[in-house]
């Protein structure tokens, strides 16, 4: 009778750790904090940045802060966003801190109503704008992890518009499997998407290089720029 017992306690204890070990990770599977180092193509050293993702009763809790430096020029940025089902935005928060300047907006949208209200909190002079954004509307944050979330179960989500203070049309293009190296670690082969983002003043492309765990966790982000690429490189 004891060995039957120890074997049933034993045959558990290992059940259970082979379940511990096949649990799924990281967004959307539970809460999740992803930092990174921002550098310039040049090898500069410009700063770095925090994701982090939180699971609520209502949907999800993204914010993205940004803590960097040109030149003496300052830069500390946070976005905070809040959303429903269906990644569907509830609220988007910006506060900035370049140089001297200083900015708070935050973007409250009604999905039944299928409207966005921005106003812009500090300067309190700053005014408001009232936007249609049509079925399930997306700030920019809330967009970015829905992408991963598709990405993970195969799919590359349609353009779409997307808000950050001013809509924006996004178009993800899946260029394949790339090989790279993050933070001197052992080549990864990762999945490459190139974003194209315009906006009413802006045109501009993201690359983002993903881990091909179930999270498609992204490990090298790139902004190219006039003057070289600006990157974010996973810290782990």
């Amino acid at each position: 009778m004891k060995h039957i017992l120890r074997f049933s306690l034993t045959l558990l204890a290992a059940l259970y750790l082979v379940g511990a070990a096949g649990a799924q990770t990281g967004f959307p599977f539970q809460d999740e904090a992803l930092h990174y180092t921002i550098d310039y193509s040049s090898g500069l050293s410009l700063g770095d940045a925090s994701l982090s993702a939180h699971k609520t009763a209502d949907g999800w809790d993204f914010t993205v802060t940004l803590d960097a430096a040109v030149a003496g020029f300052t830069i500390k940025d946070k976005y905070s966003s809040s959303t429903i089902a269906g990644y569907c935005s509830a609220e988007l928060k910006r506060d900035t801190i370049h140089g001297a300047k200083t900015f708070s907006e935050k973007t409250t949208f009604d999905q039944e109503k299928q409207t966005a209200h921005r106003v812009t909190e500090f300067p309190s002079n700053g005014g408001f704008t009232d936007m249609n954004v049509g079925p399930c509307g997306r700030d920019a944050i809330a967009f970015l992890y829905f992408a991963r979330k598709e990405l993970g179960q195969g799919r590359v989500p349609p353009p779409q518009v997307v808000y950050f203070g001013s809509p924006y049309t996004v178009r993800q293009s899946y260029t394949g499997a790339q090989t790279i190296t993050v933070a001197d670690k052992k080549p990864e082969v990762t999945d490459h998407l190139v974003y194209t983002v315009k906006g009413p003043k802006s045109d501009f492309t993201v690359e983002v290089f993903y881990a091909r765990d179930a999270a498609r966790t992204p490990l090298l982000i790139k902004i190219p720029q006039t003057a070289g690429t600006l990157s974010m490189e996973l810290v782990r």
